[in-house]
């Protein structure tokens, strides 16, 4: 099925530099060159222009939470106890700042938030609920879910 994108400015090379970058930001221009069958300056030239642009956000390195002790993964719902702007924005810059927070989104239904936590075990969860989310003004209610198993993870956008 060919995917369809809302502007001119992509074509079909740049998706397939889009699929090859986001699998792995490493490879060099060269080697995206070849992959591409076209030379070093025009691929060069269309990666910064799908940078420049803000197709590409940024490179990052992807770290193994395990290995960093980091290995409880929790889903966390979040509902306000009341709905005004400024209770929401209130909301959004205090877990901007909590560290184990490595995601949050504004949801739709029975939520206003979804986080999503990354902590060492139960207890440093126990910690986080009670001094990190406990410092948040206005959580009315919070519901956990806890991962037992990770069964797919990416961080590709579907091209």
């Amino acid at each position: 099925m060919k995917e369809k994108f809302s502007t001119k400015e992509v074509d079909a090379i740049d998706v397939k530099l889009l699929k090859l970058l986001q699998h792995n930001s490493n490879l060099t221009t060269k080697e995206l060159a070849n992959k591409v069958n076209l030379s070093s300056t025009p691929v060069f030239e269309r990666v910064k222009r799908l940078e420049q642009s803000g197709y590409i956000k940024q490179y990052v390195a992807i770290l193994d939470a395990d290995k960093l002790d980091k290995g409880l993964t929790v889903f966390c719902n979040i509902k306000l106890s009341q709905h005004t702007k400024e209770i929401g924005n209130a909301f959004v810059q205090d877990i901007k700042a909590i560290k184990e927070v490595t995601e949050c989104y504004n949801i739709s239904g029975d939520y206003d938030f979804l986080l999503k936590i990354l902590v060492k075990d139960m207890k440093h969860y126990q910690d986080f609920v009670l001094n990190g989310l406990g410092s948040v003004n206005n959580v009315g209610s919070a519901h956990s879910t806890f991962v037992m198993g990770e069964i797919k993870h990416t961080t590709a956008v579907p091209l």
